[in-house]
């Protein structure tokens, strides 16, 4: 029986493999560049809590973004995910989950789901993450890209995130991923004593900043840290 030229065997395999093998070269490129991800943006910044150093570095975040645009998936800023919305920055994710303490029995609200590649990052972390999003479209295509991945931590629901979640409350930590001119009362009402949330405040179009903001003994203390760009807040009390 006669040997296979190089080039023909190398077909073959590609061809006997079929889509198993081309997935997995995917998930291989992929994986390398959230090491890199991991190891240059976040690891870098300060950021070592082990547990969000392995949730970025295990979420597809390529999932999470339109086909056109996943050549930036892990790339060093936001990108649009449509509907005048973004998926944050990477290392804004792993800092506000560390700014919140997440741990393994943390119950957490999450108000703008958006891609829901922040929930999926925070339900490797946390007991439980629910995740609110005002958009109709967004928050179907969020519950079906984390349903296709086997996620079933992050509970989600379309609804206006500005009054929380109340039934499912209270929270040891909110997030929310939309800025607001103010801190919404509903919120503060549903954190925890001894809870912490983290929200962009600031003029949509003018300085935001990164604010966290505590309850202990029932009292409540905040505190303005680093200077950041989020797309607006939506629903809620009008101006």
């Amino acid at each position: 029986m006669s040997r296979c030229p190089r080039l023909w065997l190398l077909s073959c395999l590609l061809v006997f493999a079929g889509p198993g093998l081309a997935s997995a070269q995917e998930h291989d490129r992929f994986l390398a560049r959230r090491k890199a991800m991991v190891a240059e943006q976040i690891a870098s910044r300060g950021i070592h809590d082990p547990r969000i150093l392995k949730a970025m570095e295990t979420v597809p975040r390529h999932r999470f973004i339109p086909p056109g645009d996943q050549k930036s998936a892990y790339a060093d800023h936001p990108v649009a995910i449509g509907y005048g919305q973004t998926i944050s920055q990477p290392y804004i994710v792993a800092y506000m989950c560390q700014l919140a303490r997440l741990g393994a029995q943390s119950r957490v609200l999450e108000v703008g789901t958006g891609s829901g590649y922040h929930a999926a990052v925070m339900a490797q972390i946390a007991d439980t993450v629910f995740s609110l999003e005002i958009i109709p479209e967004l928050a179907a295509k969020s519950h079906a890209t984390v349903t296709a991945l086997g996620y079933a931590n992050p509970v989600t629901r379309q609804a206006d995130g500005y009054y929380g979640w109340l039934e499912a409350g209270p929270f040891d930590a909110i997030i929310v991923t939309a800025a607001a001119d103010h801190i919404p009362p509903p919120l503060i009402k549903q954190l925890a004593d001894g809870g912490r949330m983290v929200i962009p405040v600031g003029h949509p179009f003018l300085t935001q900043h990164l604010v966290l903001v505590e309850k202990q003994d029932g009292r409540i203390s905040s505190r303005q840290l680093i200077p950041v760009r989020f797309v607006p807040l939506t629903g809620g009390d009008p101006p």
